[in-house]
């Protein structure tokens, strides 16, 4: 079976817009996902990199924000922009390592990524966090109690250095074996490696 990995931030609009994909993509292909969790500040501060939001040339600015509504439009699924967008999502990914560690991860990854990108939910407060994870029936507390211990520390760390080691830049990153694919718009280059065994 083909293996799929899908390192992401909730915090990336392309990364939900790739999430919404990935159903489809593993009925087609049979592939196996492995979800990545990262921290796409650690990626972009140690790569130099940054969000697409703080372009400095306004026409390319601009164009972004265009071309990701075109996206929203062909794919059809649920978006707003978040209005508490950026979010500092350190917290968030601490306590999906947190889920991961617990077992609730599916729910929960289900839960979060409608709350922040079709109900603009502020996902930087914990209070909102464990609202969230409460629709879920996930005890978020508890997950937030975690996610402020060295073991979910340690875990988004190691997966956003490894992301940073394997040359990732940004979100949301793909891997088939060793080959990378950035951006929800390459899905159908991850498609094909995945029907070509990687």
């Amino acid at each position: 079976m083909a293996r799929l990995e899908f390192f992401y931030d909730y915090g990336s609009p392309y990364s939900y817009l790739a999430d919404t994909q990935l159903a489809g993509l593993r009925e087609r292909t049979g592939c196996e996902i492995a979800y990545r969790p990262m921290l796409l500040g650690g990626v972009f501060k140690a790569t130099g990199n940054q969000s697409p939001a703080l372009e400095p040339i306004e026409a390319k600015r601009n164009y972004g924000a265009a071309d990701m509504r075109r996206w929203i439009d062909l794919l059809g699924v649920p978006f707003q922009t978040n209005p508490n967008f950026p979010i500092n999502t350190l917290l968030l990914m601490r306590t999906t390592h947190a889920a991961v560690a617990t077992g609730v991860f599916d729910a929960f990854h289900e839960a979060v990524y409608p709350a922040f990108w079709a109900e603009g939910r502020n996902l930087g407060e914990p209070g909102e966090i464990a609202a969230v994870c409460a629709t879920a029936g996930i005890d978020g507390e508890k997950l937030l109690a975690m996610a402020a211990e060295q073991p979910a520390k340690d875990a988004l760390r190691a997966t956003t250095e490894e992301a940073v080691a394997r040359g990732v830049f940004g979100a949301p990153s793909l891997f088939v074996g060793d080959a990378l694919f950035f951006g929800q718009d390459r899905l159908p280059f991850v498609e094909r490696a995945l029907r070509n065994g990687g």
